[in-house]
């Protein structure tokens, strides 16, 4: 599910020109993603280039109630490696990011954190803030 936040203005950010890889730890499990710029966006879920959007693209389940529009906290995640790459995080983000549990310094929603490409990154989906009654598991 894509759309947009009444609420709050269009942000902008740089899209990577070059490729680049994102390891993905969500729970006990590590999945490494190269991103191709050429390929944006893969499913229009948080802002184009997003983690949120890579991590959907490529099979990476991140849960994201409000669609990816910075309208809860449920796709908080900790950049654990890579995070001067990305885009910087505005009042909405922060406000949103102030509703989460566990924030860190290095705390982001991820339909709303974009890496320009100039380093690779390392993200992590904290346990608690995974979907366990997913269907079909």
């Amino acid at each position: 599910m894509a759309g947009v936040n009444p609420y709050i203005g269009a942000r902008r950010h740089a899209l990577p020109t070059r490729k680049y890889r994102i390891v993905f730890r969500v729970g006990d499990e590590e999945r490494v993603v190269e991103v191709d710029p050429a390929r944006l966006p893969y499913d229009e879920t948080g802002l184009k280039g997003s983690l949120l959007e890579i991590a959907l693209g490529h099979g990476v389940e991140i849960d994201h109630a409000c669609g990816g529009v910075c309208a809860c906290s449920t796709c908080h995640v900790h950049v654990l490696e890579g995070l001067a790459s990305c885009s910087e995080s505005d009042d909405a983000e922060q406000d949103m990011l102030d509703t989460a549990r566990d924030v860190k310094t290095f705390s982001r929603l991820a339909c709303q954190c974009v890496p320009d490409g100039t380093k690779d990154l390392v993200v992590r989906a904290p346990e608690w803030n995974r979907n366990l009654s997913q269907e079909g598991h």
